[in-house]
């Protein structure tokens, strides 16, 4: 029974620090580039007018998660708040897949590698760990708290969810309010196909047709005009 009860234990530590190394990782990652991951709030079709909230306040719910799992007294209660921000965090990724018009950036570090649908995956893991934890801390407590647990759980869900749907309707009648002038660029790729070495810094775009580039020089350099035509 003993070393049961010790391996459940050894199973939270795991969890608990896992979400301490990713809440962590991810409130500094945001922190060390803070303007850029504004930014990118920015351009979120859902999220663009609770930038400036938002981009204090997540990194601030990661950094007080991670230490309250730290400390096993208030790991339960760090658990029920990871669970409730990678539900929300979840519900916001489903979102912008399926009914958003464009999918922005993602950002947080290395997670910022990830495709959304790949984010979508790893962040259900996550939710099944906090899952895991939870039902084990409650299940070593008594069955009511067990019981208690899923009723938690189940509740911070979907608060979680609620709370997309809710940014949803309160972005769109921002976004539209007296014919609010909200600027949304989505990403567009570009690759590079051909490149010329013009010697100098001193040109700038100055026109192009179909088939030629009209480049302007400062300083005319051997262009009586001082255009140049690249094709």
């Amino acid at each position: 029974m003993e070393s049961k009860g010790s391996l459940k234990s050894i199973i939270i530590e795991i969890i608990c620090y896992l979400y301490v190394l990713l809440f962590v990782y991810a409130a500094v990652s945001k922190l060390l580039d803070f303007e850029n991951f504004q930014v990118q709030l920015g351009q979120s079709p859902l999220l663009n007018p609770f930038a400036g909230e938002i981009s204090w306040s997540v990194p601030l719910f990661e950094i007080l998660t991670a230490v309250l799992l730290m400390i096993p007294k208030y790991r339960k209660v760090g658990l029920m708040i990871a669970f409730a921000l990678m539900v929300l965090f979840t519900a916001y990724i489903y979102f912008i897949l399926n009914f958003s018009s464009f999918v922005p950036c993602s950002c947080g570090g290395i997670l910022e590698k990830m495709g959304w649908k790949e984010h979508f995956i790893f962040n259900c893991l996550f939710i099944a760990l906090a899952v895991t934890g939870l039902l084990l801390i409650c299940k070593k407590e008594n069955k009511y708290e067990l019981r208690n647990c899923y009723l938690s759980l189940a509740l911070l869900a979907l608060i979680g969810i609620g709370t997309i749907k809710i940014l949803l309707e309160i972005s769109e009648n921002k976004q539209f309010e007296r014919n609010n002038f909200v600027r949304i660029f989505p990403p567009v790729s570009v690759k590079r196909q051909n490149t010329i070495d013009l010697k100098y810094n001193s040109y700038y775009f100055a026109g192009a047709d179909q088939h030629s580039i009209y480049l302007g020089n400062t300083h005319s350099i051997g262009f009586g005009s001082g255009i140049r035509q690249c094709t």
